[in-house]
């Protein structure tokens, strides 16, 4: 744990501030994702099919979570970003709650947007908090282990389901005082929920970090903000479509992949949790944070775009192996191949958001991050995991298909994100370039 320099915050604070805010990524992660594990149940018990599932599972939750990211985003730019966070994580966690209450598909689906009104308050202020914690060689690999909460808390979630699957295959329904009888998937909504909101409370520990960077501490209007954006608009295109090429194939594939071991090859729930879920969670954190350490190596080497080649290099060496697992037709040697693919899809999702840190100035960053989580979860989380689905019910209108979704789809999505972030990495350096010229008092310097 070397120690931050320049006035930042202590290398303890820091940590223990990336430390809280990662569980609470964990925590949103367990919440969004344990739907995927608990398909069967819950289309039998609302009568419902894949793509109303998916929509639970997607863009229910993804709608609003990008349209309410970008007033939070905002927010996370003039106000403590503590307390929006403590905010979000109760909100959010009493929805999750709610979830397990639901009796009617469309309650269900209310429960599901206010999920994602809650978690959208999370991700813009914990990326500008790490920014202003430690300095530009050290914030890849910092904002990669708060990153590492996506595949902690799905490896959880996955874990969860199969254990929700074999308990109520031994037990059957369960009597809970003041709501009656309830369903064992309905019960672990029920402990999500209280364990959010008591965890809220340990949020109230951060310390606020000072501001710092271009501008810091100067608030700029919305027209400022889109004026900045314009002038780097082939980065910030190329940047988050990039990524969210990425995200589309991550989640669409992740949402379907337990059903797909269970469809094509007759694994029940609890050991697909067991075995998905423990992949997640291991290759996911590893290839995380070894994107992380290794855009940071990159950069100690001069490599300016350092973040923006790890996301290319993952998206060149997961394309191969998307279209190959599908195709496999033995369950163990999928598992295996899931292994290296999950290490290879997670190792963007820390650089992605660093990389945007390093090209926008201080009061922009939440904005800046907000737009970028509203564009990567619209595209990843709101429409992968209904593609696939989509492609199964009706291209091939046949549910054991669905391997042919998930290559398809993703195979897709990755040769995309290898396109763009290619033509993305001479514009990100030149970003880099007008960040320097750029001054609070001169707005938007002259190009070139």
């Amino acid at each position: 744990m070397p120690k931050n320099t320049h006035g930042y915050p202590t290398s303890l604070a820091a940590w223990t501030t990336v430390a809280i805010l990662m569980v609470a990524y964990m925590l949103s992660f367990i919440d969004r994702q344990i739907l995927s594990l608990l398909v069967e149940p819950i289309r039998r018990d609302l009568a419902i099919n894949d793509t109303q599932m998916s929509l639970l599972m997607g863009l229910s939750f993804a709608i609003f979570y990008t349209l309410c990211g970008i007033p939070l985003g905002r927010l996370a730019d003039t106000k403590s970003r503590r307390g929006l966070i403590m905010f979000g994580v109760m909100f959010w966690s009493a929805a999750t709650a709610a979830c397990g209450m639901a009796k009617l598909y469309w309650q269900f689906l209310l429960c599901r947007i206010g999920v994602g009104m809650g978690e959208a308050a999370l991700s813009p202020a914990a990326y500008s908090l790490i920014a202003d914690s430690f300095p530009p060689e050290r914030r890849a690999t910092a904002i990669s282990v708060y990153a590492m909460g996506i595949y902690l808390g799905s490896g959880v979630a996955f874990l969860l389901g199969g254990l929700v699957i074999h308990f109520a295959s031994a037990q059957g329904d369960l009597h809970v005082p003041l709501l009656g009888e309830v369903r064992p998937w309905q019960l672990i909504f029920l402990i999500l929920g209280a364990v959010g909101i008591l965890f809220s409370l340990v949020v109230r520990t951060i310390k606020e970090p000072l501001r710092r960077g271009a501008g810091a501490g100067v608030a700029m209007p919305l027209s400022a903000v889109a004026a900045y954006m314009r002038a780097n608009r082939r980065t910030v295109l190329c940047h988050n479509f990039g990524f969210a090429a990425l995200a589309f194939a991550g989640y669409g594939s992740a949402a379907w992949i337990p059903t797909f071991f269970i469809r094509t090859f007759g694994w029940d729930a609890s050991q697909v949790g067991i075995v998905y879920g423990s992949t997640v969670a291991v290759c996911g954190c590893l290839g995380i944070v070894f994107g992380g350490r290794l855009a940071d190596r990159l950069t100690k080497r001069g490599k300016t775009d350092a973040n923006m080649r790890v996301g290319l290099y993952s998206s060149l060496i997961a394309l191969p192996l998307v279209l190959t697992f599908p195709l496999l037709d033995n369950g163990f040697w999928v598992a295996v191949l899931m292994a290296p693919t999950v290490f290879c899809l997670s190792m963007p999702f820390g650089v992605g958001p660093a990389a945007l840190q390093e090209i926008m100035p201080n009061p922009m960053r939440g904005q800046a991050s907000a737009m970028y989580l509203f564009i990567t979860t619209l595209i990843g989380l709101g429409l992968g995991p209904t593609s696939v689905a989509l492609v199964t019910d009706y291209v091939f209108a046949d549910d054991h298909a669905l391997r042919y979704s998930l290559l398809l789809i993703t195979a897709l999505a990755v040769g995309t994100s290898a396109i763009l972030l290619s033509l993305g990495l001479k514009p990100y350096r030149a970003s880099l370039d007008y960040l320097q010229r750029w001054t609070p008092e001169a707005g938007t310097p002259p190009q070139g």
